[in-house]
């Protein structure tokens, strides 16, 4: 299986399903939870439908895979995601139900993904936040990813400049190379020294 089931204290780590489509719905109809992802919230069920056909059943056709639902064990319904992407960034994206923010849940769901894709042999992670979202930052930090370096780039589809701040976790314990395809790809780039 290319998304192998992971589960935490808490948590059920799965693919997406069919039926989950009510509850990814409820993830990304709500502004606050998608304040800080590049797409705009959601508007209907056959938005998510399509979200669902392209971002989820169109990477489960992939060979290899990292994307989940984050469901809490006691109920197995979709609160959130977490997914690492097979590009050459290996990025670490996630968001959650503001009702189950400041729980511990995101970084929990990490650290187990985090894990698998080590075992699997992917040579490191990157995560990028918004620097006005600096939680999401906090995050990274309590996953044991180390900031590298800030760039600024035009969000699309929102069409508007953020400064990001990217993280890395490198899993060769020798190896401290440093993903530069974001520093190289942004005109403007630095790193802040007070992180």
């Amino acid at each position: 299986m290319n998304t192998p089931q992971l589960e935490t204290e808490r948590l059920i780590l799965r693919r997406f399903r069919e039926n989950d489509i009510d509850a990814l719905y409820l993830i990304l109809k709500d502004e606050a939870v998608n304040t800080f992802l590049p797409w705009f919230p959601l508007k209907s069920i056959e938005e998510t439908r399509a979200f669902f056909d392209t971002r989820y059943a169109a990477e489960y056709a992939k060979p290899q895979a990292y994307a989940y639902a984050i469901c809490q064990k006691k109920v197995n319904s979709p609160i959130g995601y977490i997914k690492v992407s097979m590009d050459e960034g290996y990025d670490l994206g996630y968001g959650l139900r503001k009702e189950f923010w400041h729980q511990g849940i995101v970084t929990e769901a990490g650290k187990a993904v985090i894990e698998q894709v080590r075992r699997d042999g992917i040579p490191f992670i990157t995560a990028t936040h918004d620097i006005n979202n600096p939680r999401s930052g906090g995050v990274m930090i309590q996953l044991g990813m180390k900031y590298r370096y800030s760039y600024v780039e035009q969000w699309q589809p929102k069409d508007f400049p953020v400064t990001f701040r990217m993280y890395q976790m490198n899993f060769c314990q020798k190896d401290d190379g440093v993903f530069t395809k974001y520093w190289d790809n942004s005109a403007v780039h630095f790193v802040e020294t007070d992180i």
